[in-house]
């Protein structure tokens, strides 16, 4: 499939030119991101490149070749890129195949990339198996199961997550929740207008119309001390009681 008929590497077109609102979620992960950090799901880079810019060391990873092959285009002459990974989180024996990234990161950070993995408790499992001993791991998930909408089902998301089952998943995998809370409020109105018309694409016309609304968004999520957001976000730590 050509990435222009592809409902998820549109939406990455689309989030790319969204520079406010991509900084602001890179704001909402930072104070918890140490250096040498190990994201998933890179994408288009469009996270990537604030942790590039504010100097950290990152290792940027995707199941996708075309993907990896955009990252690499874009990234490839910047220092602070240690590496270009392929990884599969549900693969087979992951252990096994991914031993030389055994206890490699101090950061693993996953946005929005947990709910398209049918086994997300096999998938956090493998990510712990990277961390170094009491590494940070960041995820950020679509949250509310009501706000499961068309859009989600092309973009192959096989649920939506609360606060609190996101952090059951994390707990089950032997890491313990330093922080947890929600991210944009204000998306919520966005993404039910989206949902009652049935819309399957990201409109680039109405994200860089909410782009320009992020400083609103920003503090309507303050007004609401971050307790309800279009997004969940949890902070964890790898805990030392079981082996990787």
């Amino acid at each position: 499939m050509l990435p222009r008929e592809n409902t998820g590497y549109v939406a990455l077109e689309v989030l790319s030119k969204a520079d406010k609102f991509n900084h602001w979620m890179f704001s909402a992960i930072k104070p918890f991101s140490t250096d040498n950090v190990l994201e998933i799901g890179s994408g288009l880079g469009n996270i990537s490149k604030f942790f590039i810019r504010e100097g950290y060391t990152i290792t940027l990873s995707d199941i996708d070749a075309f993907y990896l092959d955009c990252l690499k285009k874009d990234f490839t002459a910047n220092n602070n890129v240690q590496a270009f990974q392929s990884i599969d989180l549900q693969k087979k024996d992951f252990q096994t195949e991914y031993e030389n990234l055994k206890e490699s990161f101090d950061t693993i950070i996953m946005l929005n990339v947990l709910e398209h993995l049918e086994d997300d408790g096999y998938a956090i499992h493998n990510c712990r198996y990277m961390l170094k001993e009491n590494g940070t791991f960041i995820i950020l998930v679509p949250a509310y199961s009501f706000l499961y909408s068309r859009m989600d089902k092309e973009l192959n998301h096989f649920r939506r997550y609360t606060s609190t089952s996101l952090k059951s998943k994390i707990i089950a995998g032997d890491f313990s929740v330093r922080k947890s809370f929600y991210f944009n409020f204000l998306g919520i109105f966005a993404w039910l207008y989206g949902k009652i018309l049935r819309i399957k694409v990201l409109p680039s016309s109405e994200m860089n119309f909410f782009n320009k609304l992020v400083p609103l968004g920003k503090v309507l999520d303050k007004i609401v001390f971050n307790k309800i957001g279009l997004s969940a976000i949890v902070v964890a730590k790898k805990q030392s009681s079981k082996s990787a």
